[in-house]
């Protein structure tokens, strides 16, 4: 079908990470164009402000523990009576060095960013597999471009790209498309409060790798990229000339940090950062399982 002549309006769409940021403002623009939007997160009175604006259900939802993800994408299928697109969008971040940072950041860094999304495109991909669905996996140019202090996160992005590249070959018999979308820095919570540190304005040293980004602009290529089943969403527009020449691209970032980065080590070992979305405390397995939260309708 022409992608100029595809409309989002009726379309069912569950979204991760729907609580801040890029997932409550797409959630708008998705319902002002005329989709049904269900809504998962964490941050109950923000998700429930999200889900009033738009007149959708939502779920709390931890995605890094795979059964509430299995509960929650059941309930959104039964109460939008189906689904046609899934957007893995729940994640954090927060700088960590590699050597002397704190583990436990990278840990829940990607329990959140890769078993999340795993667990979301997982419990989403039977009921996205027809002629008309679509799974988005939301990445970052982090995944293939990888600054200093940013390991955790860079890791967990590149392997958010990976399982959107493997499903789409997976699904791809059943009529259903994936895309993986990358954004450079856009002005969201995640960007303030993750990355807009003392140790990342030293690895700069004043400078800027990219100018933080209107959200505005990653919202309008979201609806174009979701409406068109797209392979890739990039934004700003130049994050698609770096993908392909990413290895040089690394190059680059390398050099720029080369000169600051002993003092940015320092400073980040001492400061205090946590990640850009409190996070649960990680269940222990070897507990019974809680009984289930009902669900909360708006």
């Amino acid at each position: 079908m022409n992608g100029q002549k595809q409309s989002l309006r009726g379309r069912r769409v569950l979204i991760t990470g729907a609580a801040r940021g890029i997932g409550a403002a797409l959630a708008e623009r998705l319902h002002d164009r005329g989709a049904r939007v269900a809504l998962a997160g964490l941050e109950p009175d923000r998700l429930a402000a999200t889900a009033e604006r738009v007149g959708a259900p939502w779920w709390t939802c931890d995605v890094s523990d795979r059964r509430q993800v299995d509960e929650v994408v059941t309930a959104a299928v039964e109460a939008l009576g189906g689904l046609d697109v899934v957007i893995a969008n729940a994640g954090v971040a927060a700088q960590l060095p590699l050597v002397g940072g704190d583990p436990a950041i990278f840990e829940q860094t990607l329990r959140v960013n890769v078993l999340g999304t795993y667990y979301t495109l997982r419990a989403a991909g039977p009921h996205i597999s027809h002629d008309e669905g679509y799974a988005l996996a939301i990445s970052s140019l982090g995944g293939a471009v990888h600054p200093p202090l940013l390991g955790a996160y860079s890791a967990s992005k590149a392997a958010v790209e990976a399982l959107g590249n493997a499903l789409r070959q997976e699904v791809r018999g059943a009529g259903a498309r994936v895309g993986v979308a990358y954004f450079a820095e856009l002005d969201t919570d995640m960007t303030s409060r993750g990355f807009g540190t003392e140790a990342a304005a030293a690895a700069l040293g004043g400078r800027a790798f990219t100018r933080v980004t209107p959200l505005r602009h990653g919202i309008d290529a979201l609806e174009r990229g979701i409406t068109r089943r797209s392979r890739r969403i990039v934004a700003p527009w130049w994050v698609a000339g770096v993908l392909p020449v990413r290895t040089l691209a690394q190059r680059v970032v390398e050099v720029a940090a080369r000169g600051n980065i002993d003092e940015a080590l320092r400073i980040a070992r001492e400061e205090q950062v946590g990640l850009t979305t409190p996070q649960p405390a990680p269940r222990d397995r070897s507990e019974p399982e809680p009984e289930p939260e009902p669900e909360v309708l708006a």
